[in-house]
């Protein structure tokens, strides 16, 4: 993160930003309880691409509005209004994405990370439906951190959230938070590669408080 409340990205990375019916509320304002919300999300055409998923969500449901600034928008900030709408009643949000010069350089080496607990998963986990045939699409997240490299992938059912420390054995760890899209607003299982050089199994740990 960079300021407080301002996001850090680079130009062609997917900032995933998730929304759900608060239920609490949706029960105390009594107004169109249980039907569908809207979801729409607007900002600088010419600095990012914008694209929400699902577009209607109900209690229990999430969406995903997916921000990707482009190249013009480097060394610009560049402001998101996220909307949802029902019966006439809207409210809104807004994120602010700080975009720094700099290149996903990450990609090769965090697809190996993810690929070392894939088999263990089909084979520990089958009831996840995650396999080596299954197809993945990546971006980087939190680039001017050193040191713990972050990034993201996505299945069409999948969020994997990876992170892996650059150190020299035995603190060469490597860590998977796992997300259900659509339908959970954080991870609900990690597992973590105590030792890469090691090569030792993955074991399940905690999903952390930050996740």
């Amino acid at each position: 993160m960079g300021e407080e409340g301002i996001i850090l990205s680079l130009a062609g990375q997917r900032c995933i930003f998730l929304v759900a019916i608060n239920e609490q509320e949706d029960q105390q304002s009594n107004i169109g309880f249980g039907e569908p919300v809207q979801i729409t999300a607007t900002g600088p055409n010419e600095m990012a691409n914008i694209a929400v998923y699902p577009e209607s969500i109900t209690t229990g449901q999430i969406a995903e509005v997916t921000v990707t600034p482009s190249t013009a928008s480097i060394d610009q900030t560049i402001t998101i209004t996220i909307t949802g709408e029902r019966q006439g009643i809207t409210q809104t949000e807004t994120v602010t994405i700080e975009v720094i010069p700099g290149e996903d350089d990450l990609g090769e080496t965090a697809s190996q990370m993810r690929d070392m607990f894939i088999p263990w998963l089909a084979t520990n986990h089958p009831e996840l439906g995650i396999t080596t045939e299954t197809e993945w699409t990546g971006t980087i997240v939190n680039p001017r951190i050193l040191v713990v490299m972050h990034y993201i992938f996505t299945s069409d059912e999948w969020e994997i959230y990876i992170t892996w420390h650059v150190m020299i054995p035995p603190y060469d760890w490597t860590k998977i938070h796992l997300r259900h899209r659509y339908t959970e607003q954080r991870p609900s299982s990690a597992y973590e590669i105590s030792s890469v050089k090691a090569q030792e199994e993955p074991q399940a740990i905690e999903v952390p408080e930050w996740a």
